[in-house]
């Protein structure tokens, strides 16, 4: 993939964001809508974010801010000391997009044909940024570190979080904090809510083979892969309430299928593949033992060999009481309890943020960006966007309640 932001572009384009008092919201709002519509315009793809670690670089360091890395291939992190003693806590960025084509048409729309920021990863390192730039003005209410990291691949199996971990990004940090823009949340609302706020997300594979084709008008006469894979979808499909608690919630779904070319020929091979989804961990141990079991036992009763693969994904992110607690307590000095938007429902969609938990206590705040019909197009669409105006106040929410967690942690 041809690299879309030559260094001198990058450079003029930070220089740019430079006018002004970045102390004062209004200054950091402009920064923050100039940095995320560059990223927008130049998305790039996991672990090939180049020049978009690069530019965060370049903002950054321009900043007068201490740059660390490229770790994980093209992660980055900064750690704002401050001027009191206390302990370390991060706030973790993901900068990735996605392989979409982009169907908005937008003065700054992506200029990588097939590739396009429309999961928000563009205003999530906007939005951090902000928060490095707020906490580096106010190091005399710091009472310890706190640590911002940019983040390769989330959308990625394997992700970019192992890898970040694997390079010691949380070692010495006791708590993370991440945001995601939300089109279903009202711009200017905080979505909150304690435990299980996302799920996992694991891939399966299951390839049913025969040892030879057989002809359309004498099925009798031959092992039909295609029947047999009817019969272990039927199956894995019931399983939901079944082999786990219903109460705690599980998604399975097929989502690709391939046999045959012919009409009238019985294939030798038919494979299908899917996801399976959990809000509890332990879950994913049984799904996975079932899965394999059944397609294996369903395949061998009708005469086929089964092989059954997984790739193993993000587990579900679970957020810490405290942290929530701290985090609506800086929502409503600032905001106003009006801002709070308490989720009611996890979401069955994964975020490899997840892995952070197993080393730390954390939480994913769930930032509204829905401002009208163009803001309210869902994660992935091809034509999704935000209202811009949420990252300064979401950057400068996210900076105190950081601060908050601190003094409390230090106390």
């Amino acid at each position: 993939m041809p690299l879309m932001t030559p260094e001198d572009t990058t450079a003029r384009s930070v220089e740019d964001t430079l006018k002004g008092n970045l102390s004062e919201p209004d200054q950091l709002a402009a920064l923050l809508v100039r940095v995320r519509r560059h990223l927008h315009e130049h998305p790039e793809l996991g672990l090939r974010e180049f020049n978009t670690s690069r530019f965060i670089r370049a903002v950054l360091e321009t900043h007068g801010l201490d740059v660390h890395g490229p770790i994980a291939e093209t992660g980055l992190y900064v750690d704002i000391k401050g001027d009191l003693p206390g302990p370390m806590v991060a706030y973790r960025a993901d900068i990735d997009a996605l392989p979409i084509k982009e169907q908005n048409d937008l003065p700054y729309s992506s200029k990588n044909d097939g590739v396009a920021h429309l999961c928000g990863h563009d205003a999530h390192t906007a939005m951090a940024i902000g928060v490095a730039v707020y906490l580096d003005h106010h190091r005399s209410e710091l009472q310890g570190t706190v640590r911002v990291f940019f983040q390769p691949n989330e959308e990625g199996i394997p992700s970019g979080a192992p890898l970040m971990i694997e390079a010691g990004v949380v070692k010495g940090v006791s708590a993370v904090y991440a945001s995601h823009v939300d089109p279903t949340i009202a711009a200017g609302r905080f979505g909150l809510m304690t435990g299980a706020v996302t799920a996992s997300a694991d891939r399966f594979r299951v390839r049913v083979m025969a040892d030879s084709t057989g002809h359309s008008a004498r099925p009798h006469q031959a092992t039909d892969p295609i029947w047999i894979a009817t019969q272990i979808m039927s199956d894995l499909y019931q399983m939901l309430g079944r082999i786990s608690d219903p109460r705690r919630p599980a998604v399975i779904a097929i989502c690709r299928m391939h046999a045959g070319e012919a009409y009238n020929v019985i294939p030798d091979e038919a494979e299908f593949g899917g996801t399976f989804r959990c809000t509890a961990n332990d879950d994913r141990v049984i799904f996975k033992r079932n899965i394999e079991q059944t397609a294996t036992y369903v395949g061998k009763g009708h005469g086929a060999r089964v092989e059954v693969d997984f790739d193993l994904g993000s587990p579900p992110v679970v957020n810490d009481g405290e942290l929530i607690h701290v985090m609506r307590e800086a929502i409503e000095e600032t905001h106003g309890r009006e801002a709070i938007y308490n989720i009611p429902v996890p979401s069955m969609g994964a975020e490899d943020f997840a892995h952070y938990l197993d080393h730390a206590p954390g939480a994913l705040i769930r930032i509204g960006t829905c401002s009208g019909p163009e803001t309210a197009h869902v994660l992935h669409d091809s034509r999704f966007n935000i209202d811009e105006s949420v990252m300064a106040p979401a950057a400068i929410t996210m900076s105190r309640a950081l601060m908050k967690l601190l003094r409390r942690k230090a106390s």
